[in-house]
């Protein structure tokens, strides 16, 4: 694998959300799945997710109705939303940190599994079931955080086998949200550009990044962020990869440029930039320098810096 998320093997079987009897069949088909999610964490057993019968009491605390995936290995698949379901001694602190490695154990879950954070579990995950993990993240999230129209301010409700909101006074139609951002290589000969964020887990460092705005093309957009937040003029801007990243809802493009000058001027937005030579860089990435740590294993960020170790780009 690449990288999380940036390959899909199921069929998403996008016709049958607007079909109410098909979604109706599948829900009543006994080989039908349901991947439970809590808080944005899937249910997961081991090295892969953990699935439900429809009729599991797993989904008892489910809000309805269920989001469609799509179907795998001749089998549909639902994600449901049970974060109503409040655990026993919940450690409140440890949902709010940049990486939350609590689980939780649900009642009614077999042995073995648990509620855990996908940044966590993305690596050990299949292709397969990192997408769909990752896609039924980011649709909750958006269903939270989309409540209301946009066009009149009143109450929306799911639809479209949870693709859609329907504004329930003025009938308007809302598509999920997805937010483009670059994520770029920036090198000068010998040496890479590497920055960190303010709340970051200490000593990491990783590709700069930002959102595209409205107007931009991939290239300018590389230029204007790497300009604002190091002062480093940038050329030679190439497109590498693309990955989705459901934390909350992006749409990551791997970038890389040529930087035209080195000194830095950091802007707000970094707590911390600077130039590593590729032998740093490889000490960073095998766990053994001091300072710092690499981009986290399963990021596109981790995966182009790979590449330009074993020089591929």
């Amino acid at each position: 694998m690449r990288f999380a998320f940036g390959d899909e093997w199921h069929a998403r079987n996008a016709q049958a959300r607007t079909d109410a009897t098909a979604i109706t069949q599948a829900l009543a088909n006994p080989r039908t799945r349901v991947l439970p999610v809590w808080r944005g964490k899937p249910h997961l057993a081991g090295d892969a997710v953990c699935w439900a019968a429809v009729n599991d009491p797993i989904l008892k605390h489910a809000k309805a109705p269920f989001l469609y995936l799509g179907q795998h290995d001749n089998r549909d698949l639902f994600a449901a939303d049970i974060s109503a379901w409040e655990p026993d001694a919940l450690d409140r602190a440890a949902l709010a940190m940049f990486t939350d490695t609590s689980i939780q154990i649900h009642p009614a879950a077999p042995k073995g599994a648990y509620f855990g954070e996908l940044r966590l579990a993305m690596v050990q995950l299949s292709r397969t079931d990192a997408a769909l993990a990752a896609t039924a993240r980011a649709l909750f999230n958006w269903h939270r955080t989309h409540r209301f129209c946009a066009a009149c301010g009143q109450p929306s409700e799911p639809s479209a086998a949870g693709w859609e909101r329907v504004c329930t006074a003025c009938a308007a139609k809302h598509f999920p949200r997805t937010d483009p951002v670059v994520i770029m290589l920036v090198t000068h000969g010998n040496n890479l550009l590497l920055g960190r964020s303010h709340g970051w887990p200490e000593r990491m460092y990783s590709a700069l990044a930002g959102f595209i705005e409205p107007g931009e093309t991939l290239e300018s957009a590389v230029a204007r962020e790497v300009w604002e937040e190091t002062g480093i003029s940038v050329r030679d801007i190439r497109y590498l990869a693309s990955q989705p990243w459901p934390f909350p809802n992006s749409l990551m493009f791997g970038c890389i440029a040529h930087a035209e000058n080195t000194e830095l001027t950091l802007d707000d937005e970094l707590e911390d930039a600077l130039w590593m030579s590729r032998e740093d860089v490889l000490l960073a990435w095998s766990g053994h320098h001091e300072n710092v740590l690499p981009a986290r294993k399963g990021s596109i960020a981790h995966y182009m810096i790979g590449q330009w170790l074993s020089g591929q780009v």
